[in-house]
């Protein structure tokens, strides 16, 4: 009798098994998204040169403290690589996935649903911190824009920016019955997030009310810690709690709406 039960270590080794195998499986298919990948990791920093190549963005404003705009607009392109991976990337993946049935099949297999979500999660991400890196790299060689002088704050705020907006895109997810749902979703929300980012207007010169308010949300908040480590400074507390809050609220929610089927 008791050969036939796999005991507490064999289902955790066959467990950790199949989250490899769909980690593995998952970064095959992602790889074959030219789209994704283009939007996602090229784009970015294709704005990023776009802004670069208009002279005024490479003279000091004084609204910014001396800074360019150009300067000003890095964390900008960053930020804007997560709400595209976030936002309009992993969601009609795991929607399409519940939709054909693929969550549900899976729970009679080692396999389970969750897996999924956490190698999409861990994909997009590695794709959006690629991104970062490559814009910093761009910014840095094509319009001599200063690395991060506070580097660790930088990858501080970096990864709460990383997990607020992969939790974001989990909340669409779950709130999306069909890719066509999510699609939409995500469309409505990209607008809004990017204009509290600052890519239409630089956080650090809106009006000081609009600004308070840009800081309240979760890339606002971004955007202003990104620049205060690029100049040196550790990150706000305040901008860090909001960025940490979002991320657990966001978390929070999309743990408690998702459905596997």
């Amino acid at each position: 009798m008791s050969g036939t039960l796999a005991s507490p270590s064999a289902r955790s080794t066959g467990g950790s098994r199949a989250t490899r195998a769909v980690l593995t499986a998952e970064r095959r298919l992602f790889l074959r998204e030219p789209g994704s990948l283009f939007w996602i990791t090229v784009f970015p920093t294709a704005l990023l040169v776009v802004f670069g190549s208009i002279p005024s963005f490479r003279e000091a404003d004084p609204d910014l403290g001396g800074l360019r705009l150009i300067d000003a607009y890095v964390p900008v392109v960053i930020l804007t690589s997560l709400v595209l991976s976030g936002l309009q990337a992993m969601p009609p993946v795991l929607t399409g996935y519940r939709e054909r049935g693929i969550l549900r099949r899976m729970s009679t297999t080692p396999v389970r649903p969750a897996s999924v979500l956490a190698a999409q999660m861990a994909l997009h991400g590695a794709a959006a911190l690629g991104s970062a890196l490559l814009s910093l790299a761009v910014g840095r060689l094509a319009f001599d824009v200063a690395l991060p002088r506070h580097l660790f704050g930088y990858v501080i705020a970096l990864a709460l920016a990383v997990g607020a907006a992969l939790a974001l895109g989990a909340v669409v997810s779950a709130v999306s019955r069909t890719q066509k749902a999510s699609n939409a979703v995500g469309a409505a929300a990209f607008f809004p997030m990017m204009f509290s980012a600052g890519l239409w207007l630089p956080v650090q010169a809106m009006p000081d009310l609009l600004g308070r308010i840009m800081e309240l949300l979760p890339f606002g908040a971004a955007a202003r810690a990104l620049g205060e480590a690029a100049a040196g400074d550790w990150p706000s507390w305040q901008h860090l709690g909001v960025l940490a809050l979002w991320a657990v609220l966001l978390t929070g929610v999309a743990a408690r709406w998702f459905r596997w089927e």
